[in-house]
């Protein structure tokens, strides 16, 4: 089993020590990640559920991933605080009804999925989180 090339992270939608759920491509196609949970130890495992998604997917997640960013941004130049977290008011109603949408296509397709371990790596130069890039190593 060998580690693939680095591939490109397209959001981080969870974290907690590192990414649990987001959209990362996977051999050059977009996949929704899902970390799994190791009930024996308590802990994160660095093992991943990757499943497909179609480009239109990859879109929202890009427009939402966008409406983030300018709050981020907004935030880090103390322009708003953690009350309008994830949104700016503008952007609030579409980042709502994106959620909505995307909470409803973020599910692990057991049929369609692939279990790979996956190696997050980040820039934090700017004292921000990101850009990531993974590397998965396919099991099984």
């Amino acid at each position: 089993m060998t580690l693939e090339e680095p591939e490109v992270v397209h959001t981080v939608i969870t974290r907690d020590g590192g990414p649990v759920r987001g959209v990362a491509d996977f051999r050059g196609h977009p996949h929704y990640y899902e970390r799994q949970f190791n009930a024996e130890t308590d802990a994160w495992s660095d093992i991943y559920w990757l499943t497909p998604i179609d480009h239109e997917t990859l879109g929202l997640v890009i427009e939402a991933q966008a409406i983030f960013r300018r709050w981020q941004a907004a935030f880090h130049q103390q322009r708003t605080t953690l009350a309008t977290h994830p949104a700016l008011p503008p952007d609030r109603a579409r980042s709502e009804e994106l959620a909505a949408i995307l909470k409803e296509r973020f599910v692990v397709d057991s049929g369609h999925a692939r279990i790979a371990r996956g190696t997050f790596d980040w820039n934090t130069a700017d004292g921000a989180w990101g850009p990531y890039r993974v590397r998965w190593q396919l099991l099984g």
